[in-house]
This record gives C-alpha cells, sequence and structure tokens, in this order.
C-alpha cells in the first residue's frame, strides 16, 4: 500500500449521522477520517424534518441558522392536511377533509415556544446533507473523503486498523484509528461484528417518486407541510398519496420540486412503475399536469434496532443502529443525536478526560431511546389505517360506498354531524405523529453517566403531545430565556460546546469552591453560572428559570457537555466539594 493515515477517529459513512459526527468531533478539538463509497451526498430527498432537539444541537454548531434560510419557512409547515384530490370539478373533488396544527404551528406555538431556544426545521435530505458536509469540511479537523470505500478492517487493544479503497484511481491504504464509527446502514461493521438488526420488516414497500411539476395554478393554501390524498375510489395503493414540497428555493405553491409517496404491500401485483405518473394525475384529478420525473425509489418500511451499539474500539450510529417508519421522523433525528451524544464521551476519552467505560454508556443512553422511537414511529405509521376508516373509508370496498361515505361526511345532515364527530375523534389520534413535543423533548437517559436523586420522571402523556420540563438527572436541560451581561440567553447557551457547567442558585460560594476542587482533582474544568437575582452571574428576569429549575438557592444542577442533567443537589450537601467530585468521577467512568 503507498500510503497510511493515522486519525483518532475514523467514521465510516457520509450521511447525516456520519457528517454530523464528523462536525461534532471538530467542534471538539478531535481530528476524524470520514469515508463515503459514494461520489456525493445523497441525491433522493428522504428525510425532510428536524425536531426541535436536533435544532438545538445545530444552533451549539452554528448550523440551524442556515436550516431556517434554505429551508421551510415555519408558516408554511405548520399544518398537515388531508384532501380528496388537488383539483377537479367533480362533486367529490378539491375538498378539504380535516386539517391538523403540526411540529409548532398553530395552536402549538405557545408551547414550543416556550420550551426550546429554537423551532422545528424543514430541509430535504438530499440538500441537508450538501450543508453538512460544508460544514464538516470547513474545519482543518476533519478530512471527509467520497467515492472511498471501507474494505475491512481489525482491531486490537489499542485501535482500529483499516483499508481503505480510493474508487476513483483503485489504490488502497490503511487508516490507522483509535476508534472507529460505522454510520454507513450497517452495510460494513455490522456484519463484521456480529452486530444484527432486530425487527419486524418488510412491512410496506414505499414508492417514492422525486419529481419536478407546476402546482401554483392547483394550491390555494401554501401553509400545509404535508397534504395527504384519501380517494374515495380506493383501489390498492393508488388510492391514496402523500406529496410534500422539495424546494430548492421555495416551499410553497412555486416550490419547483416534490416528492409524492405511494405505499404498497411488498410484491404487489398491482403496481407498475410505468403507472406513477398517470396515477398521480389521477389522483390529485390534474389529466394534463406536466410531471418532470428525477427519481423513482423503492424503500421498505422497517422498525429495526441493533443487538449492540459497541464491540471493543467500534461503535455504530444512525441507521446502522436503528431503522424507523417515517412518521414522526424520528429516524435522520434519532441518528443525529446519537452523533451528539458519542461525540463529547469520544473526545472525552480520547483526551484522557475519561475512562474508556464512558463509552458503554453511548449504548445504555442511546439505545432505549432509539427502542422507544422505533415503536412510535411504527405504530404512527400503522395508525394511518384508523385515519383512513375515520372518513369513513373502507378497504377494498366498492368506489361507489367510499364515494358515499365521503358524501355522506360532507354532508349537511345529521348524519354528516356524527360523521364529522367521529373523523374528529378519530383522525384527531394521528397528533401522534404531528405533535408528539414530547417524544422529541421528553426522553430521558439512565445509566452510569447519570447520577440518580431518587426522584420520579414527570409523566409522560400516553399521545407523546405534552411535555414536562424537568432537571431530573438523565433529561435535557430545561430552556429558559435569561439575561447575561444585558443580553437575553437561553440556559441551553451558558451550557454545552465541550463542556461540563454548574448551575447554581444565588448561593453559591461552596458550589464554586466545590467545582475548582472537583476540576483541579479531575483535570476537567468545571464552569460555575449563578442564576437569579440581583448579585448572580445570570439574571433571572421573568422567573422561568425559578420555576423550572427544581433546585432551592443553595442547590446545584451540573450539565453534562451534551447539555443533560449529569447530577442535581436540590440542596447544598453537608460537603459539596465531595460530592460533586464523586459526581463528575462516575460520570467520566473514572
Amino acid at each position: 500500500m503507498s500510503k497510511s493515515l493515522e486519525t483518532p477517529v475514523l467514521i465510516c459513512g457520509g450521511g447525516g449521522a456520519g457528517l454530523s459526527l464528523s462536525i461534532f468531533l471538530s467542534a471538539r478539538g478531535i481530528d476524524n477520517v470520514l469515508v463515503e463509497r459514494h461520489a456525493t451526498t445523497s441525491h433522493l430527498p428522504k428525510a425532510h424534518y428536524y425536531n426541535q432537539r436536533t435544532m438545538e444541537i445545530f444552533r451549539e454548531h452554528g448550523i440551524a441558522d442556515t436550516i431556517y434560510a434554505r429551508g421551510t419557512p415555519m408558516e408554511h409547515m405548520g399544518c398537515v392536511v388531508w384532501m380528496t384530490s388537488l383539483w377537479g370539478d367533480g362533486p367529490l373533488d378539491r375538498k378539504l377533509l380535516y386539517k391538523m396544527d403540526a411540529f409548532g404551528g398553530g395552536k402549538l406555538e405557545a408551547a414550543y415556544t416556550a420550551d426550546s431556544p429554537t423551532r422545528s426545521g424543514n430541509l430535504p435530505q438530499l440538500r441537508m446533507e450538501p450543508l453538512l458536509r460544508e460544514f464538516a469540511e470547513k474545519s482543518p479537523r476533519a478530512k471527509v473523503l467520497f467515492s472511498h470505500e471501507l474494505m475491512r478492517f481489525t482491531q486490537d487493544d489499542n485501535g482500529v486498523t483499516s483499508v481503505v479503497k480510493n474508487l476513483d484511481t483503485g489504490e488502497e491504504f490503511e487508516v490507522r484509528s483509535q476508534y472507529l464509527c460505522g454510520a454507513d446502514r450497517g452495510r460494513t461493521i455490522n456484519p463484521a461484528l456480529g452486530i444484527e438488526l432486530q425487527g419486524p420488516t418488510n412491512l410496506v414497500d414505499m414508492v417514492s417518486t422525486h419529481m419536478t411539476a407546476d402546482f401554483s395554478p392547483y394550491i390555494d393554501d401554501d401553509s400545509p407541510l404535508i397534504r395527504w390524498f384519501a380517494n374515495p375510489e380506493g383501489g390498492s395503493g393508488w388510492g391514496s398519496g402523500v406529496m410534500v414540497a422539495m424546494g430548492p428555493n421555495a416551499y410553497d405553491r412555486h416550490s419547483k420540486e416534490w416528492v409524492f409517496h405511494f405505499a404498497f404491500q411488498p410484491n404487489d401485483p398491482d403496481f407498475n412503475e410505468n403507472d406513477i405518473v398517470p396515477r398521480i394525475r389521477k389522483l390529485l384529478r390534474i389529466p394534463d399536469l406536466a410531471i418532470e420525473v428525477h427519481k423513482v425509489s423503492h424503500w421498505i418500511v422497517e422498525a429495526v434496532l441493533a443487538t449492540k451499539y459497541r464491540v471493543g474500539r467500534c461503535l455504530i450510529l444512525g441507521d446502522a443502529a436503528h431503522r424507523h417508519p417515517p412518521t414522526t421522523g424520528l429516524g435522520l433525528n434519532s441518528g443525529i443525536q446519537d452523533a451528539h451524544n458519542l461525540a463529547w464521551k469520544l473526545a472525552a476519552v480520547i483526551k484522557g478526560e475519561a475512562g474508556a467505560s464512558l463509552l458503554d454508556t453511548y449504548e445504555q443512553e442511546r439505545r432505549p431511546v432509539a427502542a422507544r422511537n422505533t415503536r412510535w414511529a411504527l405504530m404512527t405509521f400503522m395508525n394511518h389505517v384508523v385515519t383512513d376508516a375515520g372518513f369513513g373509508l373502507i378497504p377494498g370496498a366498492p368506489p361507489e360506498l367510499n364515494a358515499l361515505q365521503i358524501t355522506t361526511l360532507l354532508s349537511d345532515t345529521d348524519e354528516g354531524e356524527w360523521f364529522r364527530a367521529r373523523m374528529d375523534e378519530v383522525v384527531g389520534t394521528q397528533r401522534m405523529e404531528f405533535q408528539a413535543h414530547d417524544m422529541e423533548l421528553g426522553f430521558r437517559y439512565e445509566g452510569d453517566a447519570v447520577i440518580g436523586d431518587g426522584s420520579a420522571p414527570p409523566p409522560r402523556g400516553s399521545m407523546g403531545d405534552v411535555y414536562t420540563p424537568t432537571s431530573r438527572p438523565g433529561h435535557r436541560l430545561p430552556h429558559a430565556w435569561v439575561e447575561k451581561d444585558g443580553q437575553r440567553v437561553s440556559t441551553h447557551d451558558l451550557c454545552g460546546r465541550g463542556r461540563f457547567v454548574l448551575l447554581t442558585g444565588s448561593n453559591d460560594r461552596a458550589w464554586r469552591e466545590a467545582a475548582r476542587h472537583a476540576g483541579e482533582r479531575g483535570r476537567v474544568p468545571v464552569d460555575v453560572i449563578s442564576i437569579g437575582a440581583g448579585g448572580t452571574d445570570v439574571k433571572d428576569v421573568d422567573g422561568t428559570w425559578a420555576r423550572r429549575r427544581e433546585i432551592g438557592d443553595d442547590g446545584a444542577i451540573l450539565v453534562r457537555p451534551d447539555v443533560h442533567v449529569g447530577y442535581r443537589a436540590a440542596q447544598a450537601p453537608a460537603d459539596p466539594a465531595a460530592a460533586l467530585d464523586r459526581a463528575l468521577q462516575q460520570i467520566l467512568g473514572k
């Protein structure tokens, strides 16, 4: 082999999770090499929704504003709708069946705004991945190599030796790394390590058509991010579909590109790819619509989870660790949050600030979250069968019967009132997908890197839509707007960025000494920030933090570098220095 590279971390896979890990490691001062076998980032729209927790992470790394600038404005993503068709002059054409606030829009705005310094974002993955690549390649700590494939690897007690092939030249070379991270959908690392993805698979064949079409003459409401079409004609997978604007420069009726999804049973005999364009025209009732198809892609809906996340010095994340149905948008969000959790732990171990056992907590924390997310996504995906029933549509029924059901639903009759009441009850359950505020922010970590305080977690709404802020260990730090040096900042702005931060009340003298002692002993700096009234570092101007902190004026909250609470003392213990030292030593695996 003609050359070799050495790096602390080798990342296999240049999708959303892999590129995010590169960015987050570089921000923590860790050199890394990323290899991706494809020549470019994805050509497919794929995922597009980024929840508030993901946007908080991107905000910390200076990426969120670019996503907002290039992506969908909030006024064009604050709801979803179900319609009979987009056009047509038949008695059941162009009928709005149901409209639901979504992703922090409409009636959700107050709660979403109160609970996070960010709003949700929307940018198709074919535009998101180039953006992440831009940010990854900006750092001199990252070497991003597309058209390079990981061929094989071996690991020993001190590191991993990998053979990488330049697919443009055919040249192979070695990369010696302390750690190898797999974010390539489990293609290379999982089989070599005996890691399996287990769970229900081969459930539905989703057929996605990425296309250019001019819908501006047919759309009169730009507020929906997603438009579902429920056609009374029914019939196999062609009877309903989903349409989403893909930009690039507009995400309203003037969007140049769109994606249209149909769902079929695998190997459905009614499916023929040549039927897609005429079927889209028929479903939308626009028979002469000019459609330029860029790509038709198939992807199998599954809800699978890796049996393990770490084997020695090899770790996996993103689609290599879990794959979700598309509903609730938890797939790519979970992958990016994997990278965020893993990056600070790898950095701490590589810098000698933590023991290698800290990496075991990556699986302890992220795998249960992914398990919950895959189950939730599967349930919300299957619930679309329930929403169809909420409109009165009956699978396999004659078109005349389904048309009668929709006619009755829209009628000014007693029966119409009954049908609409049923629709509100039944279709309203889909808020589990589109208003999943607690699923997005309320997850918690348990394991060796969290010091429990004996308190019970706050109740979680069974519909996933009611989030309760808490400073309980393992949870994401509550957001509150406070004032520092005359500037309005979030409590999240005080934390993160590779640091341990101790948030205290006004009675902070003992905690400052404790942090100094613990930092010197463990060689890990701990910043102390007091939040309260006069005499504190940061002013709690409107009292929101006082209501959310759940500690007294002499208590403290130790926030980990990922903005999750690692330790909490409601009041000062007898020996704050010893308590804080023990907490840091346990969190860091020393």
